[in-house]
């Protein structure tokens, strides 16, 4: 049975997800407060999803997920937010979040996307293998990155999205291929907006020179290239 935190100060729309969480088949602990979030964090560690409402009484959870993603825990997270503005979903994708879905969302579309992350943290990337592309090594058992030798630090999403470009080496991928690769279909978990993060902080980590790059290149009117050589 797959754990999930939720990090909710809603009680009545707390206890709606958990009901419905925990019919389908997940078990569900519930903090209120980012405080709470913390403690729970620092004594159980083997949560497979996160849930994170963005504003809580004690502030918003974009720190809380940075400082997880900077202590190497990357388990799939999933933003709850009141707030559409791009500049809101660009934050939380930019601080480690996978997806984010806005309120009022239907818990039947919110498990399908807890289901695509379930899957694709546990059985996306390969359990065995070295990938190396110039100075770019991918270990795959150890789901590490290392450029020119030093260490890389990625979040799921952008892991999984790197290990697929440099798998795919010279051939262009469309965006729809991408997406359907990674989040089970370009139309129904994430949208452009959404790639065009992950490709943003791909090249921010990987190029010299982000804004002219020379391994992630975009093919317009298509989609993206991995361009091997050294990186």
């Amino acid at each position: 049975m797959e754990k999930l935190l939720l990090l909710e100060d809603d009680q009545s729309l707390m206890d709606g997800l958990v009901y419905s969480l925990e019919k389908n088949g997940y078990e569900v602990q519930v903090a209120r407060t980012i405080g709470e979030a913390r403690e729970l964090l620092k004594r159980e560690t083997a949560f497979d999803l996160l849930l994170f409402d963005v504003t809580l009484p004690d502030g918003n959870s974009f720190a809380l997920c940075e400082q997880l993603r900077e202590s190497g825990n990357l388990a799939p997270l999933i933003f709850l937010t009141a707030a559409e503005e791009e500049t809101s979903v660009i934050r939380g994708l930019d601080c480690g979040g996978d997806d984010y879905m806005t309120k009022p969302f239907k818990l039947g579309e919110l498990c399908s996307r807890i289901r695509a992350l379930l899957r694709r943290s546990k059985g996306q990337i390969p359990d065995t293998g070295i990938l190396q592309s110039g100075d770019l090594t991918i270990n795959l058992p150890e789901g590490r990155v290392w450029r020119k030798g030093e260490l890389v630090e990625l979040t799921g999403a952008e892991y999984r999205l790197l290990c697929l470009l440099v798998k795919n080496s010279g051939r262009v991928l469309t965006r729809g291929m991408i997406l359907d690769k990674l989040w089970d279909g370009a139309g129904s978990f994430v949208d452009d907006n959404t790639l065009s993060v992950y490709v943003r902080r791909l090249r921010e980590k990987l190029e010299e020179d982000p804004s002219c790059p020379r391994y992630l290149r975009t093919v317009r009117g298509l989609g993206y290239e991995w361009k091997g050589g050294d990186v």
